[in-house]
């Protein structure tokens, strides 16, 4: 079983899927000749030729629009969007048409789209680059956001995607594309959507996150378990739909929450898990929720980029704080 990042198992998804399913096709800016900007779909252009993985102009409003189109008359479109930062122009087609097809239509049409997308800091890149607004498309009916942790979960979780009938926005953790190797079987078998993955199970504390905090949270979950502190790490993965249950039986486990989050603190994602586990389990908890999250502002450059970002430290001082 080969060992491959991240960015070699989303390269992996593709052509599995390409390979035993005609209709789907790739498109993007760079995405044949060139393999997209980190090379997440290097080969598939030779491989499949060039109307299976097509090269677009610089223009991601035509992209969206263009995989609408081909979802209604039958092709499964995964699009390559650069970076997350160059996303907007896209929002008008995912908003009023992707998300709505099958509603506007009343089930006769559904939209099996997959847009693919950089996720998060780690490059040090300017501004555009390194952005982190997922909270922002899960607010979107109609629309799943899906986010891996590691490579054998980047496989699954793309070719469980590409399968859906209905759109699904497919975030990629920049930072951790390269980081690691993992032994993924290339064998076409896709992990279930909608559902959190507990990575390491422990009593005092759970911490909840998801894409590249996954490799900070268990950093912490280690150094933590020097000092006796028992943590369990739990990863999103599906960022919307949120899998409640799985976090409130964790809740009900520990008594403690402390969710993170690279994206800006206001209104992200972590202030509706912690709504849930208000909702629903407010008398499992024994302290108050703790965020450790990006700041209110842009994403800024270089050095600062580390300020930004959370990291294990401060992961370690929300448990603590939780603790105490």
């Amino acid at each position: 079983m080969p060992k491959v990042t991240l960015v070699e198992a989303v390269t992996l998804a593709h052509a599995w899927e390409m390979s035993h399913d005609p209709s789907v096709v790739v498109l993007g800016e760079d995405v044949g000749k060139n393999g997209g900007v980190f090379r997440a779909t290097q080969g598939l252009q030779e491989k499949f030729g060039a109307q299976r993985v097509i090269d677009t102009p610089l223009a991601e409003g035509m992209i969206a629009g263009l995989c609408v189109g081909m979802a209604a008359q039958g092709l499964k479109p995964v699009a390559e969007i650069q970076f997350m930062g160059f996303i907007y122009p896209a929002i008008d087609q995912i908003v009023n048409h992707m998300t709505r097809l099958r509603n506007r239509t009343r089930g006769r049409l559904t939209c099996p789209v997959v847009i693919r997308t950089p996720h998060g800091g780690g490059i040090h890149s300017p501004e555009h680059h390194s952005e982190s607004v997922e909270s922002m498309f899960c607010h979107m009916p109609g629309l799943r956001v899906v986010c891996p942790s590691s490579p054998a979960r980047a496989y699954g979780l793309l070719l469980a995607a590409i399968r859906e009938p209905d759109p699904v926005l497919f975030l990629e953790p920049v930072r951790i594309y390269r980081y690691a190797k993992q032994e993924v079987e290339d064998n076409g078998e896709a992990l279930p959507l909608d559902v959190c993955y507990v990575l390491r199970e422990g009593t005092d504390c759970s911490i909840v996150t998801w894409g590249a905090m996954t490799v900070e949270c268990l950093k912490a979950a280690t150094e933590l378990q020097a000092q006796n502190i028992s943590v369990e790490v739990i990863d999103l993965a599906t960022i919307s739909p949120i899998d409640a249950d799985t976090i409130l039986e964790s809740v009900a486990k520990t008594g403690r929450l402390v969710i993170v989050h690279e994206a800006a603190r206001n209104v992200g994602v972590g202030a509706e898990i912690a709504a849930i586990v208000a909702e629903h389990g407010l008398y499992d908890l024994e302290a108050p929720i703790q965020r450790v999250t990006g700041y209110d502002t842009i994403v800024p450059l270089a050095r600062l980029e580390h300020d930004y970002v959370p990291n294990v430290a401060r992961i370690v001082d929300a448990v603590h704080k939780t603790l105490s």
